[in-house]
């Protein structure tokens, strides 16, 4: 798609340090890295996010993301990994091409939860749980 970065850099078109790539998907060094290994996973198919991609392109990318994941767990021997999307600007996506964010972690980093877990009210989770399962 015209203008966006992640199908440059799947078009060979722009910079990138590529550590993995299959015929549906590719991973590539993040430039703005929250951590050492900080690695993106992309379809190579232009989707925009979650709402758009499907249970196809998602398993293929999912599939790649965990063969990576491995790769840096080879690599670096992180104490934990952090999988991360987002979809919607509201949410924090700034590109808007299907991604998943592969964040090592080591015990002491930097890295704090975006929201402060508290526990919720289980009659307003039981009444959403319901609205969701309602659209099934």
């Amino acid at each position: 798609m015209s203008g966006c970065i992640f199908c440059a850099i799947i078009a060979k078109d722009a910079p990138s340090w590529t550590v993995y790539e299959d015929e549906h998907a590719i991973a590539f060094m993040d430039i703005n890295p929250a951590t050492d290994g900080h690695v993106l996973v992309v379809p190579r198919r232009h989707v925009k996010d979650l709402w758009e991609i499907g249970e196809r392109d998602a398993g293929q990318v999912m599939e790649a993301s965990v063969r990576v994941a491995a790769m840096i767990k080879r690599a670096l021997e992180p104490d934990g990994m952090n999988i991360l999307h987002a979809t919607g600007a509201v949410a924090f996506q700034t590109v808007f091409h299907f991604h998943l964010h592969l964040v090592p972690r080591t015990r002491g980093d930097s890295i704090k939860l975006p929201w402060i877990p508290r526990p919720g009210e289980p009659s307003r989770i039981a009444a959403v749980a319901e609205r969701i399962t309602a659209t099934g």
